[in-house]
């Protein structure tokens, strides 16, 4: 569509297509408190959400003193395996990739998750399918997860689309700022019920050209952006 101001559209996973950050700080704080750190679940959003394993250990070494044992790694592996056979899909997003595919536009999914994480959490959800094949973790780019570009710019490649063409799908300040390192347009989705610490108030101070509240949003506003047809949206009248 030579009118649309964008080409693609690059997911995040975590409360923008599934719903798993609720597990995952219950899974953190259970862990934690085994080891003597007993931290609340708001703390817990605030500071590790969107980051990845080193992330929240440099936080926790500098704001807690916190050294893991030997084997805190392979411990919260299993927990969180374990954890993700509760994960669900957000709502409606299952409709939104549909719309996508339907539309022939171009989408990628870019998650700091490790990589068999990130499918079991598709899986588990109902996604895999219309996920597709552009599904990118991390491993992907050396290592470089969010907020670093990388993952963002890998992704578009892979699509064979410009950073600059594409809009990002987040909920955390983390993968914006990747996102927007990256020279995309960065749109934050912040559904309802879902924990979301950093905010519309904090996303919009990074940069997000848009701050939207649920799927059925989301579809409206691509379609506004000549993506989907009014057809593929739901009337949110």
């Amino acid at each position: 569509m030579p009118d649309a101001p964008f080409d693609a559209v690059l997911f995040d996973l975590d409360g923008v297509l599934v719903e798993s950050e609720g597990i995952i700080a219950q899974v953190w704080q259970s862990v934690l408190a085994e080891r003597g750190l007993h931290l609340d679940l708001t703390e817990i959003a605030m500071y590790f959400t969107g980051q990845r394993f080193d992330g929240v250990l440099a936080y926790l070494a500098q704001q807690h003193d916190f050294v893991p044992p030997p084997d805190f790694l392979d411990v919260l592996e299993t927990r969180f395996n374990a954890a993700m056979t509760g994960v669900t899909a957000i709502e409606g997003a299952a409709e939104t990739l549909r719309a996508l595919r339907a539309a022939g536009v171009p989408f990628a999914i870019g998650s700091n998750s490790e990589r068999g994480r990130l499918h079991l959490k598709l899986r588990v959800a109902g996604l895999t399918e219309l996920a597709g094949e552009h599904i990118y973790d991390p491993s992907w780019v050396g290592g470089r997860g969010k907020p670093h570009p990388d993952l963002y710019t890998f992704a578009a490649q892979q699509l064979g689309i410009l950073p600059e063409r594409c809009v990002v799908i987040e909920d955390s300040v983390t993968g914006g700022a990747a996102g927007l390192a990256a020279g995309a347009t960065l749109w934050g989705l912040l559904v309802p019920g879902h924990p979301h610490p950093d905010g519309a108030a904090a996303l919009s101070r990074l940069g997000a050209a848009r701050v939207l509240t649920s799927h059925a949003e989301l579809r409206a506003a691509l379609a506004e952006a000549g993506l989907l047809t009014p057809a593929l949206t739901p009337d949110l009248s």
